[in-house]
């Protein structure tokens, strides 16, 4: 998806002069901006710059916000037998998962809703929307009595934040040159990622704080509506739509075709599904193995230390990425898939010790390895959809190249969002055979080794017979 420049400039209100090597930024009602052109190396140092900042900056808050509903019901379903409610723990995977299928699925849609309403439009439409999960969540958690099947109704409609990420990326794909691209979807993402990190050490912190004991669980929802609120108005405040965001039906459905992207999304759901999926259900495992460290009074609140999971996983993505540049992305995402088999084995190894404080060690390695995976993975898709694509093997030009690579993104990020409702159901079948998860950590194992495999052999194992090089 790259910007496309526009034949006729209209009425100018501000931008550089215009030169015969630039294009004058227009700027007309509704922050709408025409003529955007951020390869032009003149307009973007003169004016484009500080604009992409300008909307990465509230891209990434608002972002951050869809993460922390999408990632709510993770923490909740943890304090609901302390508020009264009396659920299997068939039903409370099923609400730990829910929000993980809605938002994977949102995300195909929400990837072509920037080019339909604008960048600016959307983000105020979609910030919006978060009203609906936090405003219900916080309703039907005052009352014990709530059915199952409304509170599941209400878990899945924190899916919206779980869309948030693909329409987020899109826009903020369409402000960057290619040469500064990969860096702003870095920062992009791993603000986003955050956001569960963030929901799940400030949750049990205010639904605890002057609650003599208890729990205030409508605090869980009702807290981030101020926020959301902030978010909507620096996003119509503050955001631009650009006329040069096109959409790209066509390039998806072309990229659909491509055998790379299917293999790319199987490793996608294996590093950043790991990710979201363990940060869902980090905080009920802590309280099945460890009840008596989910939560550790501190003063007059609780904190649960399961935020530590999707704080250093988001921490490492970026750095995947790093080091995907310098030793080839392929390289460092079978490192990746080797090193959470290696740890989810030790895991299961220890845990006869009963020993929390290694558990946890463990654990914040594997999302620290799952976080390095999540960068390298990513970075590896344009490299090899500019490379080894049918496209470029058919000598297809770089924007052609580019367009599915771009279309490529959007589809895999929404297909490894899936992991986040596998994994907590594979704990859920697991515990429901045989009364343990250990069944379905040794299935996570040899998927990781079956990823650890399928990425050695499609993308080193023939590097330099199939030209991709450093992957």
């Amino acid at each position: 998806m790259t910007a496309e420049r526009t034949a006729e400039i209209g009425t100018v209100d501000a931008g550089p002069a215009r030169t015969a090597d630039t294009l004058t930024l227009d700027h007309r009602p509704g922050r709408w901006i025409a003529n955007w052109d951020a390869e032009n190396k003149e307009q973007w140092e003169s004016a484009g710059r500080s604009i992409a900042r300008r909307n990465l900056n509230w891209s990434i808050f608002a972002e951050f916000l869809g993460f922390v509903v999408w990632q709510l019901w993770s923490i909740v379903v943890v304090q609901l037998p302390a508020a009264g409610f009396k659920f299997s723990t068939n039903e409370i995977f099923w609400l730990i998962s829910m929000p993980s299928l809605v938002g994977a699925t949102l995300r195909i849609p929400y990837t072509f809703m920037v080019p339909r309403f604008g960048g600016r439009n959307w983000t105020i439409v979609s910030a919006l929307l978060l009203l609906i999960p936090t405003i219900s969540l916080g309703l039907c958690v005052a009352n014990p009595a709530t059915p199952f099947g409304l509170m599941l109704f209400v878990a899945a409609l924190a899916g919206f934040g779980g869309g948030n990420f693909a329409s987020s990326m899109a826009n903020i794909t369409f402000f960057y040159p290619a040469r500064e691209k990969g860096w702003a979807l870095g920062l992009n993402a791993a603000g986003g990622n955050l956001g569960a990190a963030v929901a799940q050490l400030a949750v049990p912190i205010a639904i605890t704080v002057l609650a003599a004991g208890t729990v205030n669980l409508p605090v869980a929802g009702f807290m981030w509506v101020p926020l959301i609120l902030l978010a909507a108005f620096g996003a119509w405040k503050y955001m631009n739509n650009l006329t040069s965001a096109k959409g790209d039906v066509a390039g998806s459905l072309a990229a659909v075709k491509e055998p790379h992207l299917w293999i790319m999304a199987l490793l996608y759901i294996g590093t950043f599904g790991s990710f979201i999926g363990f940060a869902g259900v980090f905080p009920k495992l802590i309280k099945d193995y460890f009840p008596a460290f989910s939560s550790i009074s501190v003063g007059t609140v609780a904190l649960s230390l399961a935020f530590l999971g999707p704080l250093v996983g988001s921490l490492a993505r970026p750095y995947g990425g790093r080091m995907a540049d310098r030793m080839g992305g392929a390289r460092m995402t079978v490192a990746a898939f080797a090193a959470m088999a290696v740890i989810t084995l030790t895991m299961l190894w220890t845990l006869p010790l009963k020993n929390f404080w290694l558990f946890l060690v463990l654990f914040l390695f594997l999302f620290t390895a799952s976080g390095f995976g999540n960068g390298a993975t990513y970075r590896m898709i344009p490299i090899i959809f500019a490379t080894s694509s049918r496209a470029a093997r058919s000598g297809a030009s770089a924007v052609t190249t580019q367009r599915l690579a771009s279309s490529a993104l959007g589809l895999i990020s929404a297909i490894g969002a899936y992991g986040g409702f596998i994994i907590p159901q594979v704990l859920n079948a697991s515990n429901t055979a045989s009364g343990s998860y250990t069944s379905a950590f040794y299935g996570f194992v040899g998927a990781y080794i079956l990823m650890l495999a399928v990425c050695w052999f499609c993308y080193i194992r023939n590097a330099n017979r199939n030209a991709m090089g450093h992957v």
